[in-house]
């Protein structure tokens, strides 16, 4: 093409135009048959065109560029701009990988919520069981208080048994009290 534009031959100018154009676009089937096989791999791929006048000239094929990419999902790069687009690639892909954890990290929160609701219902039952226990030591001390009592009065007991022991259950105004707040709470 260079050769026929330096001697002035349109015509054979113009044929090695028409003829880069088909190897363009031969190759760029080529390596989206090959390369491009979502979700396998990325949906497009990059044609690597190692000169800048060979990139300068492509680009200059009106629509080609736009073909490549819309039919062949294939992008034209040239040594000037692959490693622009390489860069950009990689901040893209680490973009996406970001977002995907952070995704996978809600999802961890949103069971974690649910558990720690759970969680608080358990301990709830246990907060209500302990307090029941609590209730029911306190009312087996004062049994116990009512036992002691009853202990101390028979030590207490006169000699002569023939007199009947009197006060061995009777209660005090505090044990009775406390009786009757523990078979209110056992009957609610």
């Amino acid at each position: 093409m260079l050769d026929a534009t330096e001697i002035g031959d349109t015509a054979a100018a113009d044929g090695a135009c028409i003829d880069l154009e088909k190897t363009i676009r031969r190759c760029a089937k080529a390596i989206s048959e090959k390369y491009v096989s979502p979700p396998l791999t990325t949906d497009f791929a990059i044609l690597f065109l190692p000169t800048e006048g060979l990139y300068a000239e492509v680009l200059r094929r009106r629509g080609l560029s736009e073909m490549l990419q819309r039919e062949c999902r294939v992008i034209v790069a040239g040594p000037n701009t692959f490693a622009a687009l390489l860069n950009s690639l990689q901040m893209g892909f680490k973009t996406l990988v970001i977002q995907q954890r952070s995704s996978e990290v809600w999802k961890v929160l949103g069971s974690v919520k649910t558990q720690f609701a759970k969680y608080g219902g358990v301990l709830a039952k246990v907060k209500k069981k302990l307090q029941e226990a609590s209730n029911t030591v306190e009312v087996a001390e004062t049994r116990t208080r009512v036992l002691q009592r009853s202990l101390i009065d028979v030590e207490a007991a006169p000699d002569d048994l023939s007199e009947p022991m009197t006060g061995l259950l009777e209660f005090t105004t505090d044990e009775s009290e406390a009786l009757s707040t523990e078979m209110t709470m056992r009957a609610g």
